[in-house]
């Protein structure tokens, strides 16, 4: 009897070191499991870095044998970004179903602002650029490429985002070729007033952004939407006073979607430095277009704080939200600038 209640006291306290230890490997290995993917998703929201529209277009030639062009840095470089959303650490996240891409916000809200920058600038590609009169056909390669870039981004399977605008960045590849082959029909047509139609597409893309942004702090706005127009109407009433404010959970989105949009009209607005060169030049706007990419290279400062602060105007804490519309303002105020002059003959 005693022998067999000492082997029970001994079996039970076998029984409850291996039950303690084998809890304590799971919880180190949830523990090791969590770092990495914390590790893992810290890596992959590296926000890519600056690159030069010219060296890359130069590079991009220099390896298919092709010529740098007119209109060959603006398509190269809208090429490169849509290439960086597709292959950057991670690859394209907005998409993702499974830890970590599911959990961020921060990358998917930056690859969102470049996704609609690359869509606009598809668009005038298609529509603009590339046709000499509006009764001119368009090209069937930007015919192609326009329409997918435009594909639902969260879009996982049947079809992945991926798979659709891989299939529009080869046909912008496709027209890229083509427009350096003198042989072929593919043009770019580097006028101001294709020029001007894109800069109001910009113009509307940062004043919404920098609404949005201004608003992380909430203010009531007198309703301007009928001011200047006496005989304007719309479908419904509307009230004297808005209470704009964008909600807390949504400032940080805004933020990095400005971070991406800034960052993707940075490189835009340097390739139209080039192409439009002589444009820019005999209606003396080469030094206003510079001011806006200056302005706008502002946005992409480091930010140190590891959260996006919502600070009141001139409260204690800092308000990240307001820094950046003063740099979204100030460049649509000079895009606005820039097209008026544009327009003048």
């Amino acid at each position: 009897m005693v022998l067999e209640k000492i082997t029970a006291t001994l079996r039970s306290a076998t029984q409850k070191i291996s039950g303690s230890f084998q809890g304590k490997t799971l919880a180190g290995g949830a523990g090791i499991a969590m770092l990495l993917l914390f590790l893992v998703g810290w890596y992959w929201s590296q926000e890519p870095e600056l690159f030069s529209v010219q060296a890359n277009a130069e590079s991009l030639a220099a390896s298919s044998g092709q010529n740098v062009v007119t209109g060959y840095t603006t398509t190269s470089s809208l090429y490169t970004l849509v290439n960086t959303l597709l292959n950057k650490p991670g690859g394209f996240l907005s998409n993702d179903i499974a830890p970590p891409g599911v959990l961020m916000d921060n990358m998917p809200n930056w690859e969102l602002g470049v996704l609609t920058q690359v869509r606009d600038m598809a668009r005038a590609l298609r529509k603009d650029f590339s046709r000499s009169q509006t009764q001119s056909r368009e090209d069937p390669d930007l015919a192609i490429a326009e329409p997918q870039f435009n594909f639902d981004a969260k879009s996982w399977i049947l079809p992945a985002s991926e798979r659709e605008y891989q299939r529009g960045l080869d046909k912008l590849g496709s027209y890229l070729s083509r427009l350096s082959d003198q042989n072929d029909s593919a043009q770019f047509y580097a006028r101001s007033d294709n020029l001007t139609r894109w800069l109001g597409d910009v113009e509307t893309r940062l004043g919404s952004l920098s609404q949005r942004l201004s608003a992380s702090v909430g203010k009531p706005r007198l309703n301007t939407d009928l001011a200047g127009d006496a005989d304007a109407s719309q479908s419904t009433a509307g009230v004297d006073l808005v209470d704009v404010k964008t909600p807390w959970s949504q400032i940080d989105d805004v933020f990095y979607q400005a971070r991406g949009t800034s960052w993707a009209l940075i490189h835009l607005l340097r390739a139209v430095e080039v192409d439009f060169a002589d444009v820019l030049e005999k209606k003396n706007a080469t030094v206003s277009l510079q001011q806006i990419i200056r302005e706008l290279e502002a946005t992409q400062e480091t930010v140190w704080s590891p959260l996006i602060l919502n600070g009141s105007g001139f409260g204690f804490l800092a308000n990240h939200s307001l820094v950046m519309a003063n740099y979204i303002s100030r460049a649509n105020a000079a895009i606005i600038d820039l097209r008026r002059l544009l327009e003048q003959g």
